[in-house]
């Protein structure tokens, strides 16, 4: 899958040329700041220890001024690359609400940029708009989890995976949040060799650095405060299968236990009964959608497993106290 090179142990500041190698970042209106952060802070560090100007970056939005951040801090750009120059990598940062991610001319330039054979990456919802520009057709890639849903509904055949990044010979696409410090460690390990980039990843006290592929979300047990191995089952399945939901037989086979047993786990550690549980889950994928999604309510309904679009509204109003409609 990766295409990096792999990272040297010796340290080498002498990066090959003279030049500073060349980074982009189109920014779209409510990026998130920390993933932003994380993106491009390792590579001005790396300068500073360096002594020497290894990278320079830029910043791009729709067009010349700035771009507003998801916290409200404003990130002066230039317009959209029309050419690429001394460019070498161009990263896409999204973040808010894929509704929002309607952008043609992003799109465009970001395949302009391909065509000219410079390195494209996206960075937590930036994938997104890197498979709307079609970049990513039969490409592995990664998407901040919490885009996950949408991707998949606006992306059926999205090669999608839930590692912190993806390298990918030309395409570099990273779940965001602080994943970035571990893809920038790689980037730069890459270039100036191992020792060098584990400097600058103590530069900003990261001292456990991540592997591509180790996952974006705390596991199972630790987001639901269980241990019990049976259950972890059950609960893994039921995020699974939201779409086509199991019933409480197949689920217990699942998890070589018997269905009353099963009941009795559910009740004892988590509170709720096996189907209040499914049920949550189901909605909790439901609302993602609705505030992420162009699908209409039905689809939604039909996405999570509910028989009808008036079923889903019934049993969403009662469970979040507001209508899918209102919702959106």
């Amino acid at each position: 899958m990766s295409q990096l090179k792999a990272p040297t142990s010796k340290e080498d500041t002498s990066a090959p040329g003279d030049r500073p190698y060349e980074i982009g970042f189109i920014l779209v209106p409510g990026f998130a700041l920390m993933s932003f952060a994380s993106a491009c802070e390792p590579f001005r560090a790396a300068n500073y220890l360096a002594g020497r100007p290894l990278y320079r970056l830029r910043y791009f939005g729709e067009m010349e001024g700035s771009v507003a951040s998801s916290s409200g801090a404003e990130i002066p750009t230039e317009e959209l690359p029309r050419e690429p120059g001394h460019l070498q990598t161009v990263f896409v940062c999204a973040g808010g609400e894929p509704t929002g991610w309607d952008k043609p001319a992003i799109h465009a330039a970001l395949r302009r940029m391909a065509r000219f054979g410079v390195r494209i990456g996206g960075i937590s919802g930036g994938p997104y708009l890197m498979a709307a520009a079609g970049l990513l057709a039969d490409r592995p890639f990664t998407v901040h989890w919490e885009y996950t849903g949408a991707t998949v509904e606006a992306f059926p055949d999205a090669r999608l995976t839930s590692a912190r990044y993806v390298a990918d010979a030309d395409r570099l696409t990273c779940g965001g949040g602080v994943a970035p410090l571990d893809m920038a460690y790689t980037l730069i390990a890459e270039r100036m060799g191992a020792a060098f980039a584990r400097r600058v990843s103590d530069w900003f006290l990261h001292t456990a650095v991540s592997a591509a592929d180790d996952p974006q979300r705390a596991s199972t047990a630790e987001r639901y405060g269980v241990h019990h191995p049976a259950l972890l089952t059950v609960l893994e399945n039921m995020e699974k299968t939201v779409e086509a939901p199991l019933d409480r037989q197949a689920m217990a086979r699942l998890a070589s236990v018997s269905a009353r047993h099963l009941d009795r786990l559910f009740l004892d550690k988590r509170g709720l009964s096996f189907s209040a549980q499914y049920r949550a889950i189901r909605l909790s994928h439901g609302r993602r959608l609705l505030r992420q999604s162009p699908l209409r309510i039905g689809e939604i309904a039909t996405a999570c497993g509910f028989s009808s679009a008036a079923h889903f509204s019934r049993i969403y109003k009662s469970h979040f106290g507001c209508s899918p409609s209102s919702e959106r």
